[in-house]
């Protein structure tokens, strides 16, 4: 996959707890960083204390190939209790213009009334993040670098759902 086809991500899961429950857990910010392996932690900005649309969080993230990174996300859809889904504002200290990246978790009941299906994934871009500073240095490992990264962010996503499952069905 190349920058240019809009590379995304997306795991689905399946969880014996109501959709109350389950987006009590994915709409709390700090439940993503107990169980991704590189948002280590989150805070909202701005005086915000709970989501709302256009309401601002930074988050301190690292894996062991990319080093640290913070970033600022803003809240860009919350469906109580369908869809939240932010996007990633600034990279560092550098404001993008566009979003790095697009992350949405999205719920919806099972429909014999077991549990709920839960969706976690994340578009990358429009707007150029350091993925695309390191495709213009090696634009013939494009394919490879992009496909890197989405195994990382794959990893991530499924981990995290894992983590949202059994706390939801503790």
């Amino acid at each position: 996959m190349r920058l240019a086809d809009v590379p995304r991500v997306e795991c689905v899961t399946e969880i014996a707890a109501e959709p109350k429950r389950v987006w009590a857990l994915v709409s709390d910010i700090a439940t993503p960083a107990r169980h991704s392996p590189e948002l280590q932690e989150v805070e909202w900005l701005d005086g915000a204390e709970e989501p709302a649309v256009g309401a601002c969080f930074s988050g301190r993230n690292h894996n062991d190939m990319l080093g640290e990174w913070r970033t600022v996300s803003r809240v860009t859809r919350l469906t109580e209790p369908r869809v939240f889904a932010w996007e990633v504002v600034r990279y560092n200290e550098r404001d993008l213009g566009d979003a790095l990246a697009i992350w949405t978790f999205t719920l919806e009941p099972l429909a014999d009334g077991s549990g709920t299906r839960l969706r976690h994934g994340m578009r990358l871009g429009p707007g150029r993040g350091p993925l695309n500073a390191y495709v213009e240095r090696y634009p013939e490992r494009e394919e490879q670098i992009v496909d890197g990264r989405l195994a990382l962010l794959r990893t991530g996503i499924e981990k995290t759902l894992a983590g949202v499952k059994a706390e939801a069905e503790a």
